[in-house]
């Protein structure tokens, strides 16, 4: 696993694009922070913190289209199947490696609360909470992202489909809004989602009977509960989608609330959408 570590780190800062990643996500919370607390004379790091969570719908996607698809496309991946590792060594590293590209630049925003500090009174504990909230998102992100990118051979098919996914979970609570919170709003809202969960499958698989069967079965499932339990399917979906906001969970943290369920939902992304990678992963070893 150490040596796919050193080999994904060495490819992100020979390159340059570590070193762009770096600057460019400094930029802009050094812009935010010199808009809010500079000139805003506020005194909250974690607000301006709070403000640059757009900043992965940019960032996830420039990071993580090649980790996987690059391998496919060029038929490296071959070599790695190779080594005396475990598919899941090899994902780990590669994790591992885009986990300390995206920590470089946060270990520097790290000192930002320590400055503010000489200039008034700054609450160290909750900036540095916000901190590890940020840390953990982005995290939680970067694995959705390596998992996209595990799915297809293109990196620009990679990147697209990461920005998609990023803008939907940016706009989760909004598009929670946007369903009626009738149980009929409901159970077709869950019905589009077993439609996604079945082609979701049925890429991992490249089997349609499997992608088909998988979404039948929740449809089913679905149904079976719309009919047995129709008061409680009213704002079910709203409500399942604000438990899932990765980035609601961020901002209780930029409150200068330290949560402790969204720490345990963050890793909990992280282990689930590092596990389908695998299994990806062990798909085209196979086929």
């Amino acid at each position: 696993m150490s040596s796919v570590y050193r080999k994904e780190l060495r490819s992100y800062f020979c390159n340059m694009q570590g070193a762009v990643f770096a600057g460019f996500l400094l930029l802009i919370t050094g812009i935010m922070s010199s808009l809010y607390n500079f000139k805003g004379l506020y005194p909250s790091f974690e607000s301006s913190l709070a403000e640059t969570g757009f900043i992965f719908l940019l960032i996830v996607p420039v990071l993580t289209m090649k980790i996987l698809a690059e391998e496919r496309h060029q038929r490296t991946d071959q070599l790695l199947y190779s080594l005396p590792l475990k598919v899941s060594a090899v994902v780990l590293g590669k994790y591992l490696a885009l986990l300390t590209v995206f920590l470089v630049p946060v270990a520097i925003m790290s000192f930002y609360p320590l400055i503010l500090s000489m200039y008034g009174e700054v609450s160290l504990v909750s900036a540095y909470s916000t901190i590890v909230g940020f840390v953990l998102m982005g995290g939680a992100l970067l694995a959705i992202g390596m998992f996209i990118s595990s799915v297809t051979e293109s990196q620009v098919i990679a990147a697209v489909l990461t920005f998609g996914s990023m803008l939907a979970i940016y706009l989760m609570s909004a598009i929670s809004n946007l369903i009626p919170a009738t149980a009929q709003g409901t159970l077709g809202a869950f019905s589009v989602c077993c439609v996604l969960a079945g082609l979701i499958v049925w890429v991992m698989t490249k089997d349609v009977w499997v992608g088909a069967t998988a979404g039948i079965v929740l449809e089913a499932i679905t149904v079976f509960c719309y009919f047995n339990f129709t008061e409680s399917f009213a704002g079910l979906f709203a409500k399942v989608l604000d438990k899932l906001s990765v980035f609601d969970r961020f901002y209780l943290f930029a409150t200068g609330m330290f949560d402790l369920s969204a720490v345990v939902y963050y890793l909990s992304v992280i282990v689930f959408c590092l596990f389908l990678c695998v299994q990806s992963v062990e798909k085209k070893r196979y086929s």
